[in-house]
């Protein structure tokens, strides 16, 4: 195992954080470092500018028009869009259903969707998680019903992140009740346009709508838009879910959200108490600890090992993190970082403040919008069974 970057992996780092640095837009990257609201624009900008070079799909093979990188090589690029400042990429098209196209789809739904994902044009939402169907998936009921050259699906999907914007969603469907749950699952691409398809926001904690429930009533899916074979949906789905696993653990923004807990901290006064500091410390070692076991992966896939199976792991260290850096910032600034004005959130904001420095008032949102990354994506307590299973035997 050799953690260490190779010549040609730095001078690689140097291009993509000059390209990045040059290609970035200033206000964009602002907004990224002081915790602001991303509008669809913002996001959707980036999408495009990276879409443009060629690196919004950068984790796709050079056959499907990606730049073919390896895994250090993804890992390098994703770590200095994090620390430019740049906003993560919108994972559903180009890290999540893409891949399932290009293993599993026909050359035609290729040659139909793929392009529109590359370039960042067409909006992607993932129609997983239903009521009652979040950690245990193959459990879903959402029913499409095939009828000659089309389905009619019906049902509801719930936690669609970002789904008010979504153009096309990816939708694991019951298309049979015959065997086990997962036998009767199809992987069914859906046009969100669609007479039927209809979209209600969730507001979080911290006033947000970022996740969304999706209503499908009598909705009628072209045929064509069946990835695979019918039934196999549960197949593509753990494809799907294993693509990006050093993915979840975030480590790259969370090197960044270090450095910005430092600035606070700083600007607070507190920097210099030793009491805060052992926590800024205790932090900053879990940060670098999990940064090695990203790296442990990487290295394994780069030697052509098999890598190691611990995306629980990854996922539950990850998002602890998260949430300790967040709460650190709310104790740094101490009661000015209580009140959650939502309009504070938005850039150029200049009302009055209650005490405090201007860089207080997003720490209540983002404090409050963490508290979600021990649940989604699998819940931690449910991370760690199967990390007692896989990891532990």
């Amino acid at each position: 195992m050799d953690l260490a970057f190779t010549p040609e992996e730095q001078a690689f780092r140097e291009e993509i954080r000059a390209w990045v640095r040059a290609n970035l837009p200033a206000d964009i990257s602002h907004k990224v470092h002081n915790a602001l609201r991303l509008t669809r624009d913002d996001m959707q900008r980036w999408a495009k500018i990276l879409g443009k070079k060629g690196w919004l799909g950068h984790g796709w093979p050079k056959e499907f028009g990606g730049p073919g990188w390896n895994a250090v090589q993804k890992h390098l690029f994703e770590e200095e869009c994090a620390l430019a400042g740049a906003p993560r990429v919108v994972p559903f098209g180009p890290v999540m259903v893409a891949p399932v196209i290009m293993a599993f789809g026909s050359p035609e739904q290729q040659k139909r969707f793929l392009p529109g994902i590359a370039s960042g044009e067409v909006w992607w939402s993932q129609g997983y998680s239903e009521p009652g169907s979040g950690s245990d998936l193959a459990s879903v009921k959402c029913r499409a019903e095939r009828r000659g050259d089309k389905y009619i699906v019906n049902g509801q999907k719930t936690w669609t992140t970002l789904g008010q914007y979504g153009e096309w969603i990816f939708c694991l469907v019951r298309t049979s009740n015959e065997g086990k749950p997962q036998t009767g699952i199809s992987f069914l691409l859906v046009d969100m346009k669609s007479p039927g398809v209809t979209v209600r926001p969730i507001v979080l904690l911290d006033g947000e709508a970022e996740v969304n429930e999706v209503w499908f009533d009598n909705v009628e899916v072209p045929a064509e838009n069946l990835i695979g074979e019918e039934n196999k949906g549960w197949t593509y789905a753990k494809h799907l879910l294993s693509h990006e696993r050093t993915n979840i653990a975030d480590v790259n923004r969370a090197k960044r959200e270090l450095e910005r807990l430092k600035r606070i901290a700083k600007a607070e006064g507190v920097y210099d108490d030793p009491r805060f500091r052992d926590e800024i410390a205790k932090l900053e070692v879990d940060v670098v600890a999990l940064e090695m076991l990203v790296l442990r992966v990487l290295s394994a896939e780069k030697s052509g090992k098999n890598s190691l199976d611990i995306a629980g792991l990854l996922k539950i260290r990850g998002s602890e993190i998260q949430q300790r850096y967040s709460e650190l910032m709310m104790l740094a600034a101490g009661p000015f970082s209580l009140p959650l004005i939502e309009e504070a959130m938005e850039a150029g904001w200049q009302g009055d403040f209650p005490g405090g420095l201007a860089g207080d008032a997003p720490l209540a949102s983002t404090y409050f919008n963490m508290r979600k990354t021990t649940i989604y994506g699998g819940s931690n307590e449910v991370q760690r069974n199967i990390v007692s299973q896989v990891v532990l035997g």
